[in-house]
């Protein structure tokens, strides 16, 4: 098992509303129209992932374990590599429940978005004081 963890910080403005992704950001700010951004200050983005484990996410159809995890709280996240991921964005890390890719995906075909965070864990997030944590994990078969 490969895998690689990312620090990120609450905001007032988490909604965790969106029905098709999951958004971290190493951006200072958010905005209410960011509903898929449950994280700021991350101290990683796409492109300083492990390049092991970037190796692995651009397999197809690889399973990715992800977890986010706030407090006490763990919420586990199912999805999939893809070999049109480039990895290469130095800010954000997006995980899609589609097939869609771009510089900043790095799950496709998740089967949860950020709609389905926990309510305790998006008022949590909520707090800007708030360490959160996304650990991405992949099997080197």
């Amino acid at each position: 098992m490969i895998s690689d963890e990312i620090e990120f910080y609450g905001h007032p403005n988490v909604l965790a509303t969106h029905r098709r992704s999951i958004e971290i950001t190493k951006d200072d700010y958010l905005t209410r129209e960011g509903n898929c951004i449950i994280g700021i200050k991350a101290n990683k983005a796409c492109n300083n992932l492990n390049p092991k484990l970037q190796k692995l996410i651009t397999r197809d159809n690889i399973p990715i374990k992800l977890e986010i995890i706030v407090g006490d709280y763990i919420f586990q996240i199912n999805g999939f590599g893809n070999s049109n991921l480039t990895l290469i964005n130095p800010r954000d890390i997006v995980i899609r429940t589609s097939n869609f890719v771009c510089s900043r995906t790095a799950s496709v075909k998740c089967d949860k978005a950020s709609i389905h965070l926990p309510r305790e864990i998006v008022s949590k997030l909520q707090n800007p004081n708030t360490r959160g944590i996304l650990r991405i994990s992949a099997n080197d078969y």
